[in-house]
């Protein structure tokens, strides 16, 4: 094949494993928008439907474990397939629903379940198996910036399909529009034990990858600091708003701030992406880790402008998911590409356990004093000790330009 013909072939790739992610994770992140509507269309109350999107959060990262074991044993196309068709379900049938078990089955198991098996752990995987080993940290961030831009381009095209067919006609169409993925599992369809040429590493059971996994100090000491990453990530997702109008400022500035917030994920994942293949990968994200406790800390010391809030979420969003990369490149450098769906997704669960907790303290600690200050204090606490545990990790240094020619 030509050089110009493998070019080719790695952006179909990365199209198909970024448009997913845009897709799925975009149409997921829209449901915000919808809680308002649904809450007035149920009755059900703000609690009992925040606690079919919570359980949505945490389902996500269980189900991308097992997708990964699914992945690696049958190849991700069919596990691609089934989660885009189950995301679109999922959301399709959430307006008909109108007791809380049927949310907790619509938005979690199918929305949340179906974006986990169509999530980074079999994208970055797939990707990773059918790619250059060279451009595999360029093509992690860039599927990672999927994300975010799904978020930066589906919500105000779901927000205008309210004002103009109203919300239940919005939600149908985002599930109509996850449809447009399904072109990308045949795409990414390939087995796993067509990957990597003979001299790649064997593929190993699920139970027997993670017992070996887990048995790696550095491969643990990489599940915490991702654990810490989710908390993070989680918190401002969720609570940014309300910091803003902690701060005083009126509402639009909490919708600037989080658009900023996605707009700099975007550069940060792909930022990331092009650093994986010339520093260490355990450096980055010491790096990406005492930026954020940093952040946190001239935040709280500054006066609470509109500037400095915006200032902060762009700082914020630049290291948001930039830690993916690095993470998922550490992943395969450890064990190869065979097991890395199974054991990415095991640190994916990790990550959202930590989200899950960032979530619900963040709520739960202003209820009780009235402030986000003391979530601040355990989110610098958290950044410090992650950027540290990371130092540890055994990981080869780079070699040297002129010993990578010789």
């Amino acid at each position: 094949m030509s050089e110009s013909r493998a070019r080719a072939a790695v952006w179909i790739i990365l199209l198909a494993a970024a448009g997913t992610f845009v897709l799925t994770m975009g149409v997921r992140q829209t449901m915000g928008l919808f809680l308002s509507p649904l809450n007035t269309s149920t009755g059900l109350g703000l609690g009992s439907i925040s606690l079919a999107f919570a359980f949505g959060q945490l389902w996500w990262g269980i189900t991308q474990p097992f997708a990964g074991a699914i992945a690696d044993r049958v190849g991700a196309g069919r596990v691609l397939l089934a989660g885009a068709l189950m995301v679109a379900v999922g959301t399709y049938i959430t307006p008909w629903m109108t007791s809380t078990a049927g949310l907790l089955l619509a938005i979690g198991l199918l929305g949340a379940g179906g974006a986990g098996m169509a999530g980074p752990a079999v994208l970055m995987a797939a990707a990773t198996r059918m790619i250059p080993a060279q451009r595999a940290g360029m093509a992690t961030g860039i599927i990672n910036a999927g994300g975010s831009t799904g978020q930066f381009l589906l919500a105000p095209l779901a927000a205008a399909l309210m004002v103009g067919i109203g919300w239940v006609g919005a939600m149908q169409a985002m599930a109509l529009l996850v449809l447009l993925c399904l072109p990308a599992a045949w795409v990414l369809r390939g087995h796993p034990s067509h990957a990597g040429g003979a001299a790649a590493p064997r593929r190993l059971g699920a139970r027997e990858a993670i017992g070996q996994a887990l048995r790696d100090p550095s491969y643990r000491l990489l599940a915490a600091g991702f654990f810490v990453c989710g908390f993070h990530v989680a918190f401002l997702a969720t609570h940014l708003p309300g910091v803003v109008a902690a701060c005083g400022l009126p509402t639009q500035w909490a919708g600037w701030s989080l658009a900023l917030l996605g707009l700099f994920n975007i550069v940060g994942s792909v930022a990331m992406g092009w650093a994986v293949g010339r520093w260490r990968m355990k450096s980055l994200l010491s790096l990406v880790y005492a930026t954020r406790g940093l952040a946190v800390l001239l935040f709280l010391l500054a006066p609470k402008t509109g500037p400095v809030v915006l200032l902060f979420s762009a700082v914020m969003g630049v290291t948001f998911l930039s830690t993916v990369p690095p993470t998922a490149g550490l992943v395969a450098k450890f064990f190869g590409p065979a097991n890395m769906a199974t054991l990415f997704g095991m640190v994916m669960l990790t990550h959202q356990i930590g989200g899950f907790l960032g979530a619900w303290l963040g709520g739960a600690v202003f209820q009780a004093t009235g402030s986000y200050d003391w979530v601040w204090y355990v989110d610098i606490v958290l950044a410090a000790g992650a950027a540290l545990i990371h130092l540890p990790i055994r990981e080869a240094r780079l070699a040297r330009p002129s010993a990578a020619a010789a």
